[in-house]
């Protein structure tokens, strides 16, 4: 229970004089001293429309131009500026609970402005009162505590009012000291709460992020698979090429010295191909760069690297390929290359069969090759069928891969409509 009491108040004592407590003070100071030139412009014009004096006149004159310079700031804060600021050194100094939802840019919106508006004459009043407690209350404490001047008396005073509590300085000028801490952790505590609300985006705004957040995460995802098919397909090429070479080096050096030739080629193709899609990262807006890489007329060169490696392919093409659009030819060279990529990947330097044709308006490419006993299959698949996928879908197409019913085929089906934009 005692262990209980202690963190309670150590909670308590925290929220009042911590660390939190000092920052959130700094900016409700800060707030206050923004707020003086209004109020100062409010008491010479108060007092231009009032020129009587008097003691009891001037502290009300004072307190009125408090309130009548809040809407002159709230019309400043109409600025779209003035919520960056705000946003900013409320991140700093008010340890909101979550930061990362106040808007970091200007408010354009009307909707934002009245938002940013609002906080700003309540975080402006609030520093007003903080700040003026503490330039009269701090003094007044010590005068209390160290019973300066006329401390005494205005001891006497409060005995007389309330008999029997047995006031001292030194006990009111805590009391005071006190007040100014728990208004300040109240003040910063309602300020906290409110910034998420006050100063967070619209819903506008939170919607053209969330736009903008897919449309990178949708460009990252393409330059993925453009690596993805270039360089892995080069690069496993490469690797049986040079497997190849390392095992007839001595007994067929002719083959070896081919599949050297084989792999200097597939490098410089797939250099070139790195080229192309580094290209994308340069360019601000990769979607508007357009169809990038070789599309089905390369269709060639692809199968003759791949035989190099032992994999022989029985293609069927249908007419007409060339005329395709760009972006679906392309698409289909990378799905053509990907799939069979995998055929060399998993199952080695094993016959395959391509089918590309043209029907009812749509591409379709069919890809077959044998698993046998010593032929892992590939159940689920990885990046590269994944990638097939998403190419497809962005061409409102679909895809098929898995092993036939008897467990000895792969086949991979791919549809894509030919006047389908890509989405």
């Amino acid at each position: 229970m005692i262990t209980g009491v202690d963190t309670r108040l150590r909670r308590a004592t925290g929220a009042v004089l911590g660390r939190r407590a000092r920052l959130r003070w700094v900016h409700l100071v800060l707030g206050g001293a923004l707020l003086m030139p209004y109020w100062l412009l409010s008491v010479v014009l108060l007092g231009a429309l009032n020129p009587e004096q008097g003691h009891a006149r001037q502290v009300l004159l004072q307190v009125l131009a408090l309130f009548t310079s809040l809407p002159m700031a709230a019309v400043t804060a109409l600025v779209p500026t003035v919520r960056g600021l705000e946003g900013a050194a409320a991140r700093a100094l008010c340890t909101v609970a979550r930061p990362e939802e106040l808007a970091t840019g200007p408010a354009r919106a009307w909707p934002a402005r009245w938002r940013t508006a609002l906080w700003f004459t309540l975080h402006l009043f609030l520093g007003g009162v903080v700040a003026g407690i503490t330039l009269a209350g701090v003094p007044f404490a010590v005068v209390l505590i160290f019973d300066f001047g006329g401390a005494q008396d205005l001891v006497g005073y409060w005995e007389d009012r309330f008999p029997g509590w047995m006031f001292t300085g030194p006990t009111l000028g805590v009391a005071v000291l006190l007040l100014l801490a728990l208004t300040n952790a109240g003040s910063g505590a309602l300020l906290a709460r409110w910034a998420p609300a006050l100063l967070g985006p619209t819903p506008e705004e939170r919607l053209a992020a969330a736009e903008r957040r897919a449309t990178v995460l949708a460009q990252r995802n393409r330059l993925a698979r453009e690596l993805h098919d270039s360089v892995g397909h080069a690069l496993s090429a490469v690797g049986i090429q040079a497997s190849a070479a390392a095992r007839v080096l001595r007994s067929n050096p002719d083959f070896a010295a081919e599949a050297l030739q084989a792999i200097e080629e597939t490098a410089r193709a797939a250099v070139a191909e790195l080229d192309t899609v580094l290209g994308l990262l340069r360019e601000e807006d990769p979607e508007a760069a357009g169809p990038a890489g070789p599309t089905l007329a390369g269709l060639d060169d692809l199968l003759r690297q791949l035989a190099r490696t032992g994999v022989t392919v029985d293609v069927e093409l249908a007419p007409g390929l060339t005329g395709l659009p760009a972006s679906v030819s392309r698409e289909a060279y990378r799905i053509v290359q990907e799939g069979l990529t995998n055929v060399l990947r998993h199952a080695g330097p094993a016959p395959a069969g391509l089918r590309v044709a043209l029907t009812g308006g749509r591409l379709e490419i069919e890809l077959t090759n044998p698993l046998g006993p010593a032929r892992p299959s590939r159940p689920g698949g990885g990046r590269g069928l994944r990638g097939i996928g998403e190419r497809a879908t962005a061409l409102r197409g679909g895809s098929t891969a898995g092993p036939s019913a008897d467990g000895t085929t792969w086949r991979l089906a791919v549809w894509l409509p030919v006047g389908g934009s890509a989405r």
